[in-house]
């Protein structure tokens, strides 16, 4: 019985150990070389390969096919689709030499299309360099800059990752893009949008899972618990925070940022010793280690001494600690008010001598809470943010007491912290009502 193939591409294509799947990933590609563009591609179903190689058809295939064909073998569209060559014919049909031009064109074909598939790594590391600033420069914008400027580069970053497929650029852009969206669950927050900022800090997790990055993980795992506490959680924003301590890879800061914010979880809880273990282990000597995140792009993403100095005043507050509380929001304002003026944060200023003028309001001292309230009064509209906003409420609450009752000076100040919350930029747009509600019950 004669087992020869009964066309010359039949032959050809045994002599590669090719498989359906094979012919058409080369026919396809030579298609996008030989076709003009515009045109739509010839394509081969198995069917028809089958009749092909078998030589059960009685016309030549469409013309474009035929162009793709010769220019894979080299050898015209009718004699492909004839008997091969007897073993005598003198001339082999298959050439070495053209075997491997082909390949080598094919091989540099594609290559210049993975190469088109990147984007400059100027490109991303202007948008890097612009995510890093907007972070650092948090304090001085107002929460909707941040939110439209984030929210520009978190798309930007997403435009980009559709135009690569280099990994290490894939990787770069899903951390770039997980920065912002932390920035904009930052900002949501600020303007008193606590669904709004979940949803955001938990898509910033994602991101940072999707990445491999546990910095920002852990950095959006400190939002979440911080959110979960002011959404009267206080028992699962612990639960979070610990979780996020166990991550891998992160630095110094990481551990302290989220010491705090466990403590002051325990704190909302009257979870007085897990509380005050927690803040002791926010003022350990750190191990000298970084990460890429809290270290080195800081900014909002970084937890300096005057921040923790805040949040952990803010803790003590809640357990009823003044004297300790007082102390810690004096420093807070000391570190703070210490640097240049363009480097200072109005939200630590602010949230700072708030919490000191409830310190003092916790032993009676009306007087001196009145002073410390001074640099409150100064800060902007649009600074006028959720956790500064919150503490008023603390203190307008503790000047119900019994003790600061038909006190002119109280009712002066009650109406003041009214009027200022009035002013606040939230509250114009009626966005921070639910937050600042949610402490006042």
């Amino acid at each position: 019985m004669d087992e020869r193939p009964r066309t010359l591409l039949k032959a050809l294509v045994a002599q590669r150990h090719w498989r359906y799947g094979d012919f058409v990933a080369h026919f396809t590609r030579t298609a996008e070389k030989v076709i003009k563009k515009g045109t739509a591609n010839p394509t081969i179903s198995e069917a028809q390969f089958r009749r092909w190689t078998a030589g059960t058809i009685r016309t030549l295939p469409s013309p474009d096919a035929c162009r793709v064909l010769e220019e894979m073998f080299g050898v015209s569209a009718a004699a492909l689709f004839q008997a091969p060559p007897s073993p005598e014919s003198p001339a082999p049909v298959f050439s070495l030499k053209d075997e491997i031009d082909m390949t080598a064109r094919d091989a540099s074909s594609e290559a210049g299309a993975a190469a088109s598939a990147s984007i400059s790594d100027t490109t991303l590391d202007q948008l890097r360099d612009d995510v890093a600033e907007l972070a650092r420069r948090y304090h001085s914008f107002s929460a909707f800059e941040v939110l439209q400027t984030a929210r520009r580069l978190r798309e930007e970053a997403e435009q980009h990752r559709d135009r690569t497929q280099v990994p290490a650029q894939q990787q770069d852009l899903l951390i770039i893009a997980g920065q912002a969206c932390a920035l904009l669950s930052a900002a949501a927050f600020d303007l008193g949008s606590l669904d709004g900022a979940t949803r955001l800090a938990r898509a910033s997790a994602l991101y940072g899972e999707t990445a491999r990055f546990t910095p920002l993980r852990a950095f959006a795992g400190g939002a979440l618990a911080y959110i979960a506490y002011f959404s009267g959680r206080p028992a699962e924003a612990a639960q979070i925070a610990q979780r996020a301590q166990m991550l891998t890879g992160l630095g110094d800061v990481a551990h302290r940022r989220l010491a705090a914010i466990e403590a002051r979880a325990h704190g909302h809880r009257g979870d007085a010793a897990s509380a005050q273990q927690a803040i002791d282990v926010s003022h350990r000597e750190g191990r000298g280690v970084t990460d890429d995140l809290h270290e080195g792009v800081a900014g909002e993403f970084g937890f300096p001494s005057e921040r923790l100095a805040m949040s952990n005043a803010s803790s003590c507050l809640l357990l009823g600690d003044g004297e300790q509380a007082e102390t810690a929001a004096r420093t807070a304002l000391e570190l703070v008010t210490s640097k240049p003026e363009a480097l200072r944060s109005a939200h630590v200023v602010g949230g700072a001598a708030a919490d000191l003028a409830a310190a003092r309001l916790l032993r009676g001292d009306l007087d001196g809470a009145s002073e410390a309230l001074g640099p409150v009064w100064s800060v902007p509209g649009e600074q006028r943010a959720t956790g500064l906003l919150t503490r008023t409420v603390r203190i307008r609450r503790a000047l119900t007491d019994e003790r600061f009752r038909r006190t002119p000076l109280a009712d002066e100040i009650g109406d003041r912290l009214e009027h200022f919350s009035r002013l606040a930029a939230q509250h114009q747009l009626g966005a921070g009502a639910g937050a600042v509600a949610a402490l006042e019950g």
